[in-house]
């Protein structure tokens, strides 16, 4: 997976708590990479208040692909693009990037499904959200 195949990106930084005794990031801490990547996302552009909005994104499935090993103190930026927008759910694309890289060295799937926050269950994806997953969705 390239770096020209996402549509926007956001900075990480690696920490040494990171790293795993291996030396390289654990692989749990990338799921960790990928939310705050997608709920900055939203927060940014979608307008979501995480403690007020009526509906919110709730993380039903995720998977990661490990293509290399990252490691602190590596500069990282994390690729975010749509692949699929349904009425009440989406799935991401994440990749994880070295800053001088433009392979990534790993990517991501991540399903949100939105709810109604009082009632718990599914509803559509509120339109200003819509918007900006649309405008990130691969062609």
């Amino acid at each position: 997976m390239q770096r020209d195949e996402f549509r926007v990106f956001y900075p990480v930084s690696t920490r040494w708590m990171d790293n795993d005794v291996y030396g390289h990031v654990n692989n749990v801490t990338y799921y960790s990479y990928f939310d705050s990547t997608i709920n900055r996302y939203l927060i940014e552009e979608g307008g979501l208040d995480i403690h007020k909005a009526p509906v919110v994104g709730f993380v039903v499935s995720s998977s990661c692909q490990f293509r290399r090993p990252v490691a602190y103190p590596d500069a990282l930026s994390v690729g975010l693009r749509v692949l699929k927008l349904g009425n009440s759910s989406v799935t991401y694309e994440l990749g994880i990037f070295r800053e001088s890289d433009s392979e990534a060295s790993a990517v991501g799937q991540v399903v949100h499904v939105f709810v109604d926050r009082a009632e718990n269950r599914s509803v559509s994806i509120p339109a200003p959200i819509r918007r900006c997953l649309e405008a990130v969705a691969a062609d």
